[in-house]
């Protein structure tokens, strides 16, 4: 082996030198080989100008990144600039909302008072001009001149009566008279004060107190007299009892008597006509009797026999003078007056109360239907007493109202009001308190509503009329509080099936502000509250406002909600010849001051 191994590496050794030798070989046949240099030729002068540009352009590429971050920043200060301007322009527009609002009430209360005042001019030019002096002296040397005077047996002369329509007569006793029904009518007048000084309190429902002044006013025919003080002492009367009053009682009593006494008034007095007819409907009038109204050769007075009221059988309108225009607008003032500030004592009394019903206290807990224990129910009640004692407000100042037996039109228009000042209370404090905007705070104040909705259809809808329907902003903001599954709800879903009286701005700043500290569940997705901000950003009327909180808060309703023409057309037909008068009057009976 070791020889077959030795002639193996011998006969590898003699093929190595072969092929060496045959390498050798072709090395030494084969052709030389030429190598070439290669010249590069430069052109100096387009080289540098080449150069010249790149450093040209790099320079312009410089700049144009320069004035790109530059533009950038501009933007962006440009848009924040832009977000405040809308911000301010959606807070005028909601400033000019209102003020246009404002002059639009404006308008039509001086369009009201204009017509008011145009009728009370043409009551004053209807009033006859005063006579100077000198023309009333001469008048009474032509009348003592003239044969209808006649002398008495001491040679005096007899005076005579010359009454407001041309028509002369004799009077045996022309100044007794008249200072006979001065007195009567003073005397008259100070019962009717010291009357309308006591509560005189309800007949079948209707106030005496209004009806009487009223049957008292006709009788004396004060709406056709030029100048009289008794209207005056009436609203002086009223306004001493309405400033002295030590309870909504007496201004619930004194509501329900001026808004029956402006009804009456609103379907008595006419403002229209000349002074010649209103002088021929006196004499026609049948608002009174006369025998029993007209004294012997004074068919003009009504107060000569001393009755303080007479028969009211066949009421018709009458010709209105100044004085019961001036008196009908300054009771229409005081109705309004009594009506705000018994508005404002029951939103004074509901606003420490609304304040604490905004949150949930730790011992409110909501168990599902139909398994709560008792231990829970005693704890959830106990939560709720402040929504309770809301209750209990409401239902003691509406059974005040209906014993003073104020128009059901009106309590339904207090309440409406009311309700609406709750509205806005709890909505701008669920907007202004982070805190608030909580899952288990949104349940505790849905079911304050939920007894605020019980309390509405318990008052029926003669009295709570859209009371409901005026909180819907914040049972809107309740149900985005207590949605489920808010995360896979879309900006079209929540604005238009669950939140639709609601603001962009509005759900911005409720969907920032959420947290469920109840379930730890997500709150509105992040596409979404990106799509409300373009939405305010991009609407002229509703921008975005997170740090201006006049944009998304709501404002309360100070408007007197009703008017004359209301008063008259929703309140009930009032029938006056049935009612029973005063003890006070009735008294009196078989005295000249018996109705």
């Amino acid at each position: 082996m070791v020889d077959v191994l030795q002639q193996a590496v011998e006969d590898a050794e003699v093929r190595v030198i072969a092929e060496r030798e045959a390498a050798v070989k072709a090395i030494a046949e084969a052709p030389p080989v030429i190598k070439e240099t290669v010249v590069w030729v430069e052109d100096a002068d387009k080289v540098n100008s080449w150069n010249a540009e790149v450093d040209r352009l790099k320079g312009l590429l410089g700049a144009e990144m320069q004035a790109t971050i530059d533009a950038k920043k501009a933007l962006a200060k440009a848009e924040l600039r832009n977000e405040k301007l809308a911000r301010l322009l959606g807070v005028q527009e909601i400033k000019n909302k209102t003020l246009q609002d404002s002059v639009k009430r404006m308008e039509e209360k001086a369009s009201d008072l204009e017509a008011e005042n145009r009728m009370l001019r043409q009551a004053v030019a209807s009033i006859p001009s005063v006579k100077s002096p000198s023309s009333e002296n001469h008048r009474a040397h032509d009348l003592q001149a003239t044969p209808l005077n006649e002398k008495t047996t001491n040679g005096a002369i007899k005076p005579m009566i010359v009454d407001r329509n041309g028509d002369i007569h004799d009077d045996d006793n022309a100044e007794l008279p008249a200072s006979n029904d001065a007195e009567a009518e003073k005397q008259q007048q100070e019962l009717l004060i010291k009357c309308i000084s006591e509560d005189l309190g309800f007949s079948t429902g209707r106030p005496i107190a209004a009806y009487l002044i009223y049957r008292c006013l006709v009788h004396w025919r004060s709406f056709e007299e030029d100048r009289t003080t008794v209207f005056d002492r009436i609203i002086q009367k009223i306004s001493a009892a309405i400033e002295a009053r030590d309870s909504n009682e007496k201004l619930a009593y004194w509501l329900s008597n001026s808004c029956t006494l402006l009804l009456l008034l609103q379907r008595t007095l006419k403002t229209s006509g000349s002074a010649a007819s209103a002088r021929q409907r006196r004499r026609t009038s049948s608002l009174n009797s006369p025998k029993e109204n007209q004294a012997p050769g004074h068919p003009e007075r009504s107060v000569s026999d001393g009755r303080l009221v007479g028969a009211l059988t066949d009421i018709s309108q009458v010709e209105a003078k100044y004085p019961a225009l001036a008196f009908k607008q300054q009771l229409t003032a005081l109705l309004e007056k009594v009506y705000g500030v018994i508005r404002h004592d029951l939103k004074k009394e509901l606003s420490s109360l609304l304040g604490l019903c905004i949150q949930a206290p730790r011992t409110f807990v909501v168990s599902p239907r139909g398994t709560g224990s008792q231990g829970t129910d005693m704890a959830q009640q106990a939560s709720m007493a402040h929504w309770q004692s809301i209750i209990k407000i409401l239902t003691n100042s509406l059974n005040v109202l209906k014993s003073n037996y104020v128009p059901p039109f009106l309590i339904c228009k207090l309440f409406t009001q009311v309700f609406s000042f709750i509205n806005v209370q709890l909505f701008n404090s669920l907007l202004l308190r982070r805190e608030c905007c909580s899952f288990s705070n949104g349940e505790y104040v849905k079911a304050g509503l939920d007894e605020l909705e019980h309390w509405c259809h318990w008052l029926t809808e003669e009295y709570a009329g859209s009371s409901w329907d005026e909180l819907k902003h914040i049972r809107q903001a309740v149900t985005l509080l207590i949605l489920e599954e808010k995360h896979s709800k879309s900006l079209k879903e929540i604005t238009d099936d669950f939140c639709p009286a609601l603001s962009m701005q509005q759900l911005y700043r409720i969907s920032t502000m959420y947290c469920d500290d109840k379930f730890g569940t997500l709150g509105i997705p992040s596409d979404v509250v990106a799509s409300m901000r373009a939405k305010m950003i991009g609407g002229s009327s509703s921008p975005s406002v997170q740090d201006d909180i006049n944009s998304f808060l709501l404002d309360d309703d100070f408007s007197i909600p009703f008017s004359v023409d209301d008063i008259a057309r929703l309140m009930v037909h009032v029938d006056i010849a049935d009612m029973d008068l005063p003890p006070l009057i009735q008294e009196k009976n078989g005295s000249p001051f018996e109705a």
